[in-house]
């Protein structure tokens, strides 16, 4: 009888049907989790490898290194980064057309910009130091490689009376620079939601050591010349 009691008084103030706190499932070890809690994760998507860098090592490569007679794969020449730069110009005060200059870019990119900034203040510009000035994006590695083949292969294509780049534009150690007039020729732009028609300045760094290496490593990406 004194059991029982003992039992009644411990059992007392516990809802019906609770179980001991502390104990663990059967089969469960010290320091697992258990099993609701863990949830499988999920799989990462594989990245492919942008088009034009396949390109490059497939066909590019080979046939630089039979032109110029490389004896190793290392010294061929190749894209290192592409910088697009807008400048802001006349609307440099002007915060709606700053807003609208980095979101085309982005969308053409598909990259955020970094504003530009003024380090000092020059009167007869009416500038401040600070006041952004215009926005660029650097881009290497695949989004490098599909910036490049969308320009080669849309953009440039959609140039009013296109006839080819002029190839003046190199800095006699491989780098070629590209101006654009206006941004409406991207097709990622929306003609509708354009504030203000401006252009863009292109770089393209590459590790040729020649204006003629770095020609032919654009030329076999499909950079169209003016011959």
């Amino acid at each position: 009888m004194a059991k029982d009691k003992d039992t009644g008084k411990k059992d007392a103030g516990k809802p019906a049907g609770a179980k001991a706190p502390g104990k663990a499932p059967k089969g469960a070890g010290k320091g697992e989790a258990p099993a609701a809690a863990a949830a499988p994760r999920a799989s990462k998507a594989p990245t492919m490898p942008a088009r034009l860098h396949e390109k490059y090592r497939a066909e590019v490569v080979p046939a630089l290194m039979k032109q110029f007679g490389y004896t190793n794969v290392m010294q061929v020449p190749k894209l290192v980064k592409v910088v697009i730069n807008r400048g802001a110009g006349d609307a440099a005060g002007e915060a709606k057309v700053m807003d609208s200059y980095v979101e085309e870019l982005q969308a053409v990119t598909g990259q955020r910009p970094v504003v530009t900034r003024a380090r000092r203040s020059i009167a007869a510009f009416k500038l401040r130091e600070g006041m952004p000035i215009g926005c660029k994006v650097t881009l290497r590695g695949a989004r490098m490689y599909e910036f490049f083949d969308r320009l080669v292969s849309l953009t440039l294509p959609r140039v009013r009376d296109f006839r080819g780049v002029s190839s003046k534009g190199f800095d006699g150690r491989g780098n070629f620079n590209l101006g654009l007039d206006e941004q409406i020729i991207f097709p990622e732009i929306d003609y509708d939601k354009i504030v203000r028609v401006k252009g863009m300045s292109i770089s393209v760094a590459t590790t040729a050591a020649t204006d003629d290496e770095g020609r032919a490593l654009l030329k076999g990406l499909g950079f169209p010349f003016r011959d």
